[in-house]
């Protein structure tokens, strides 16, 4: 097995990453995800979908408490693997690289009791607010009923994941979904639940242009 191109692009990363202030610990942790990886992608085409099915075959192996780590580090060395200087670049000029994780967590939870506790849950106006602007432009894009009913069920699970978040912005936002992604034992359920919160995240942020967005990616693709 060849993975010289993999360990390259392992180097590379880990440099810019070192660069940037990268503690020893992360550098270690993340070099010994990825060398797991690239077993993946060893011999293989550099193309988005075999990178997404690596990372997918991969995270089953993950413990669930790694989900996020895991997840953040796939994305960032993305563009090293595919040699995409310009992608590389791009990140490097903005915050596109996560040196110093997010320590919170949402609480333990199984799929079973999120489910159970958004029927009770109460929320405030500032979640309700994005909720019934996420179901109606649903509504106008032509969706039934059941389909506004089911993606309003999964929104709001991502909304009960952030109740304890001491900041809510995009990095516990994505942290919160990344931590929910393994309770979802069913690779189709997963997919949706990608679909979901990342449409209502921009009604979540109050992006003029949320109602846009639904509807037009149903990949639920793992690394976006």
């Amino acid at each position: 097995m060849d993975l010289t191109r993999e360990n390259e692009a392992i180097r590379a990363y880990l440099k810019l990453l070192q660069g940037k202030g990268a503690t020893s610990a992360i550098l270690h942790k993340r070099s010994v995800f990825l060398e797991k990886l690239i077993v993946y992608l060893a011999g293989k085409e550099l193309d988005g979908n075999v990178y997404r099915e690596a990372i997918e075959n991969l995270m089953e192996s993950i413990l669930a408490d790694d989900w996020h780590f895991a997840l953040t580090s796939a994305r960032e060395f993305y563009p090293f693997w595919r040699e995409d200087i310009k992608a590389i670049a791009a990140l490097n000029l903005n915050p596109g690289f996560d040196i110093e994780p997010l320590q919170w967590k949402p609480l333990p939870a199984s799929l079973k009791s999120l489910m159970e506790s958004i029927t009770t849950e109460k929320f405030d106006v500032s979640e309700t607010w994005p909720l019934k602007a996420y179901a109606q432009a649903l509504r106008q894009e032509g969706s039934e009923q059941s389909l506004v009913n089911t993606r309003t069920k999964l929104a709001k699970i991502i909304l009960v994941r952030l109740k304890n978040a001491p900041v809510k912005n995009h990095k516990s936002y994505r942290t919160a979904v990344d931590l929910t992604l393994p309770l979802f034992n069913i690779k189709n359920n997963r997919r949706l639940f990608l679909v979901v919160v990342r449409e209502f995240y921009h009604f979540w942020i109050g992006n003029p242009d949320a109602s846009s967005m639904v509807l037009k990616d149903g990949s639920g693709n793992i690394l976006l």
